[in-house]
């Protein structure tokens, strides 16, 4: 059981990165292991899980990395709580009738910490280097160039419509770095930004404890309430989980399995749905695996494994069991196509004989440590249907490399608060995860987002639905259920979770 746990625990690691408590500190003002008193919290304290990738925003990750940058960088867009993109140095923006190109007009009150002024010129440099970035390039795959109109006037010219670019700049792809700063490995090590806070390089120790001190103006000050920010990168949740209740954290990336100690302890929790987990059909058309190739052996290890009883056993039932990318509780999801592959062994194994595969087929996937919590439950339902897996042990980063050279391998994917995002990343762009999207080879799902595509509102969500309905159809993924992230915060301070952000940036940490 323990083993479960931890690998429930893991489960937004593997999701955001592909994938020691540090020095204990005196708390300034309040926010003890038992609730914080109910007094003003001056100083936040949290358990980031894991340590800072890159003070590059071309090379962060989106994943875990939002509350450091968030300290030392302002974004041009961000968003709110319903994941809406909004202005931040960008106080407004305006898309062309074709929507190709957007002009955006910005703040020019902002200072670098190295005393450089930001203006359109600065966000140019940016944009071009976060354009080039092996991480942050995707978000702007549809851009064919950026210009400087004037110093307050940035244009951003479009080779294809894009309809998640702004979400994305606003997820954690549009900080700003001192343009004297960007393209210098310098930037990776230590970051120079205009953001609410400094980042005191003296009192922080790389990997074991980072702080920020909130500066004295700054042209959004009211949004970042705390005098001072402290973060402790803590992958071992039972230490975090002692260093919430020793009063050393006072907000938490929190396991599950923790939620009735924490109320008990007068904690807010807060969670949402984070990461889809299950199955990644790479090879959708049979090229690597041939059996994959027909939708019927899809189909069957559909009916076959059960989402909801792993999502007890191993997900400590948090999350929801369902068959879809799109989140659950937003208005693509639909909750009547759940019964589309009730779990039948049955039905699994006449789709394989009709198929040709009554005795099922070999297949070699990859295994990592950090997935062994799914691997029983993987390997028991595959075995029902004759499927013989050969496991292929391998470290975390190269699963992450090498997975997807499979034809499928187990997975556990970020999800989208943005149903365009969605489609992008998920299905029609080339990803990490999805290095062949085989879109062409489903005339059905290649047409409806084709229109996804074309179409505004209304339209575009009622076309997004039924392209949902056709990814479950052809069983384009094996999705057993979303998993929720999980936050813990003492009294005085609240957690807001965004889906596609592992990690909350520090503007959804407040008082209250």
């Amino acid at each position: 059981m323990q083993r479960t746990r931890r690998a429930a625990a893991a489960v937004a690691v593997a999701a955001a990165v592909g994938l020691v408590i540090a020095g204990c500190t005196s708390a300034g003002g309040t926010g003890d292991g038992a609730g914080g008193g109910g007094a003003t919290v001056d100083e936040l304290k949290i358990g980031t899980f894991l340590d800072v990738t890159s003070w590059d925003p071309a090379n962060a990750d989106i994943g875990f990395d939002g509350p450091y940058l968030s300290a030392v960088y302002d974004p041009l867009v961000a968003l709110d709580k319903d994941s809406k993109p909004v202005p931040a140095l960008a106080t407004s923006w305006e898309w062309s009738p074709d929507l190709r190109t957007l002009t955006m007009k910005l703040r020019t009150d902002a200072t670098f910490t190295d005393g450089q002024k930001f203006d359109a010129a600065a966000a140019v440099k940016n944009l071009r280097h976060l354009k080039a970035g092996v991480r942050s390039n995707q978000a702007y795959a549809n851009v064919a160039d950026f210009a400087a109109v004037d110093a307050s006037t940035l244009r951003i010219t479009m080779k294809k419509r894009d309809d998640a670019l702004l979400y994305q700049m606003g997820l954690g792809r549009s900080w700003m770095a001192s343009p004297a700063a960007v393209g210098n490995d310098s930037l990776n090590a230590e970051p120079v930004g205009s953001g609410p806070y400094a980042y005191d390089k003296a009192q922080s120790t790389k990997a074991s404890q980072y702080v920020f001190t909130r500066k004295a103006e700054h042209w959004d000050g009211g949004t970042y309430p705390f005098r001072t920010v402290r973060m402790f990168p803590i992958t071992d949740q039972t230490a975090s989980m002692n260093a919430m209740l020793s009063g050393q954290l006072n907000v938490n990336f929190a396991n599950a399995a923790d939620i009735p100690r924490a109320r008990e302890n007068g904690w807010n929790v807060a969670s949402t749905r984070a990461s889809w987990v299950g199955i990644q059909f790479v090879d959708r058309t049979g090229t690597q695996l041939k059996p994959l190739g027909d939708v019927r052996v899809r189909q069957a290890i559909c009916y076959a494994f059960d989402g909801a009883a792993i999502l007890k056993a191993v997900g400590n039932d948090a999350g929801v069991a369902t068959n879809q990318l799109f989140p659950e509780g937003r208005g693509i999801y639909d909750a009547a196509l759940n019964s589309r592959y009730a779990t039948s062994l049955d039905k699994a194994k006449q789709l394989l004989t009709e198929a040709g595969y009554p005795n099922g087929f070999e297949v070699t996937m990859p295994m990592s440590p950090i997935f062994q919590g799914w691997q029983p439950a993987a390997t028991q339902t595959f075995e029902k249907l004759g499927i013989r897996v050969k496991w292929r042990d391998m470290s975390m980063p190269d699963y992450m490399k090498n997975a997807p050279t499979y034809p499928m391998f187990l997975a556990v994917i970020a999800m989208s608060s943005n149903d365009m995002a969605t489609v992008n990343d998920h299905i029609t762009s080339v990803q990490w995860y999805n290095p062949r999207p085989s879109v062409d080879a489903f005339p059905e799902i290649r047409s409806l987002a084709a229109q996804v595509e074309a179409a505004t509102g209304e339209e575009q969500a009622a076309l997004i639905r039924r392209l949902n309905a056709a990814l479950v159809e052809q069983a384009f993924q094996n999705v057993w259920y979303q998993a929720d992230n999980t936050y813990f915060s003492v009294k005085g301070v609240t957690v807001t979770p965004i889906t596609g952000m592992m990690f909350p940036t520090l503007r959804f940490i407040q008082r209250g």
